[in-house]
């Protein structure tokens, strides 16, 4: 790099202090982002990457923390800075944008006062100016009328629109260096497109260099000139993005790579298909094979869903008249047979957890018919509802919180055993261990808690406590959403697995198309709380009808550097709002039938 770099990191170690000891959680890593350029850091949880950001900030806990090396921010060493010339560096040269905006925004302050405050505090300039400025600001993020949504607060902006948000108070100072800490990884795709497009025209229109911290290997090919691996503190590998991708050299690297799950790589299978499991010592991977199932149509679906709908009402005034209504879930229809996988896939918003939680009823529908098993589900007093969750159980999409840190992951698993009373206290021991076996874990772990186990660990345990009750049909709700790639591609292939061996019915909810694509059997794409689209997954993803899955379809990030240069165009709308007034009357759909078993909504 001829120029000089604005950022020059040199020898950085940081270390925690741990029962009085220092450890080191990244080690000597050394990299520099000259003006303009964007450098990813790129690497699985536990691997230092978000570490690394923060100690660049100096945002570590200076009692518990321990940073050494050289960090050079336009020439100047940030680790000689006392902490008043810290603040003045941070919002000011350099600006970071978090993963969760909603804990990086005040609620009790309206947006435009926190971008004014960056303004006045930093720039000097008055109320006025700083209010005029700040408008501008939403304007450059593409917030759609701008001065109108200055005095609105956090709450009233979705997800991609308060990112938004933090964008243009990063960038209220004008900084040479943005750093982005896994800034799209909570979005939805469509969403998450949009802000990897904002970031990248901001970036030319501003001159700002960028440092991307992920573990989204679609996202680094798109947004990235150069990338830094890193794997257990270190740096393993680094160089331009185009070179890591095709000519990855170190084993960790490959194996990165090899995990992605990839869109079309289903073409030509008939079959859901176990992700490739790679081994990190070599960065090798065998092609899986297909799982092949016996899913046999002609008899009765284990799950009939009929004209479902659920609405929640809008309450307002001195006494909590009705106003309107969400109309969550409208009028949905869709079998689901044994052994078989139903994905349904759509924006935060569109209605799809909602139409799980309803079949369970842990959402009370406002009608229809659900069958299940026998069962007719919405028509069952508590007794009855009680039995019917023996059929059908739901993983949620973070174990932690599903799971009480108070018992021991043995008692998790084996309390619905023991509660519908399904045998003895021995006959519960026996169980658990041998669905800790089953879920890949040893049964001697079944005395410890949840905290001792990582993310993917408990996901498998949250796994087990389901089957303990043998249900016939899972409801995965964004249940491997939230895990690095690798963790991700171990737990679908669990379940890949269990649904082999146990004839299980999968309803799996989600918005990771390329994962869907890769352990569904049928997909049914949801939009505004209706079914816009269902049929077969090779039909669906081949064939794609309606234009909202073809938007679904090409927001996702490809793997593939050669995209660097692509642009969606970033639409200022939002996810339509599902709130209607209450004489609102929805309108009767009707479904065309582009080949056999795959139905598309007509407009």
């Amino acid at each position: 790099m001829s120029e000089t770099p604005v950022l020059s990191v040199k020898n950085l170690t940081t270390s925690f202090l741990v029962d009085g000891e220092w450890k080191s959680v990244v080690r000597d890593v050394s990299f520099d982002v000259g003006p303009g350029e964007t450098v990813a850091i790129v690497g699985e949880s536990g691997s230092g990457k978000s570490v690394t950001s923060l100690s660049i900030m100096r945002l570590l806990s200076p009692g518990s923390s321990r940073i050494e090396g050289k960090i050079l921010l336009a020439g100047k060493n940030l680790l000689a800075l006392s902490e008043k010339e810290m603040r003045g560096v941070r919002g000011n040269d350099a600006s970071m944008i978090f993963q969760e905006p909603m804990t990086s925004l005040n609620p009790i302050f309206t947006i435009g006062r926190q971008i004014s405050e960056v303004l006045t505090r930093h720039k000097g300039l008055s109320k006025h100016e700083a209010r005029a400025e700040t408008v501008r600001l939403l304007e450059k993020v593409r917030i759609p009328n701008a001065s109108a949504r200055f005095d609105d607060y956090p709450h009233q902006f979705s997800g991609g629109m308060r990112q938004r948000v933090m964008i243009a108070m990063a960038l209220a100072s004008r900084p040479k260096l943005l750093i982005a800490d896994e800034p799209t990884t909570a979005l939805d795709v469509t969403i998450q497109g949009q802000i990897l497009d904002l970031i990248k025209v901001l970036q030319e229109e501003e001159g700002m260099s960028v440092l991307f911290i992920t573990h989204d290997m679609g996202v680094v090919a798109e947004i990235a000139d150069r990338t830094i691996v890193m794997y257990r503190g270190e740096a393993v590998e680094s160089g331009p993005t185009e070179e890591i991708f095709h000519r990855g050299k170190h084993p960790y690297t490959r194996a990165l790579l090899s995990a992605v799950p990839r869109l079309g790589s289903m073409r030509n299978r008939k079959w859901p298909t176990r992700f490739p499991v790679v081994d990190v010592s070599t960065g090798e991977a065998a092609e899986p094979a297909e799982v092949a199932g016996t899913v046999d149509t002609r008899k009765t679906p284990v799950l009939a869903v009929r004209n479902l709908v659920t609405r929640f009402p809008i309450r307002s005034g001195l006494f909590a008249r009705q106003t309107g209504a969400v109309h969550a879930v409208e009028n949905i229809s869709f079998d689901l047979f044994q052994g078989e996988t139903l994905s349904l896939v759509g924006e935060s918003g569109c209605g799809k957890s909602t139409t799980g939680r309803s079949i369970m009823r842990l959402i009370e529908p406002t009608g229809g018919e659900v069958a299940l098993d026998g069962y007719d589900v919405l028509h069952l007093d508590q007794v009855g509802l009680r039995n019917m969750r023996k059929t059908i159980q739901m993983i949620f999409q973070d174990p932690f919180s599903s799971l009480n840190p108070r018992m021991t992951v043995g008692q998790a698993i084996a309390e619905p055993f023991i509660k519908h009373r399904l045998g003895t206290a021995k006959q519960a021991r026996e169980k658990t261990a041998d669905l800790l076996r089953k879920v890949g874990l040893s049964p001697d772990m079944a005395s410890r808690y949840p905290h001792e186990f990582s993310g993917g660990q408990r996901q498998r345990i949250a796994i087990a406590r389901v089957l303990s009750l043998d249900p016939k049909v899972i409801v995965a709700d964004e249940s491997v959403s939230a895990l690095d790639v690798s963790i991700k591609a171990q737990v679908c292939n669990l379940l890949l697995d269990l649904q082999q061996s146990l004839n299980l019915a999968f309803l799996f909810i989600s918005h990771d198309m390329a994962v869907v694509e890769r352990v569904s059997h049928r997909v049914a794409v949801m939009y505004l709380g209706e079914i816009v689209e269902i049929g077969p997954r090779a039909a669906v993803f081949e064939n794609p009808q309606h234009p909202y899955t073809k938007k679904l379809m090409a927001a996702v990030p490809v793997p593939d550097p050669a995209r660097r240069g692509i642009r969606r165009g970033i639409s200022n709308e939002e996810l339509k709002s599902p709130v209607r007034p209450m004489d609102y009357r929805p309108p009767k759909r009707e479904y065309r039938e582009v080949s056999e078993g795959h139905l598309v909504q007509v407009a």
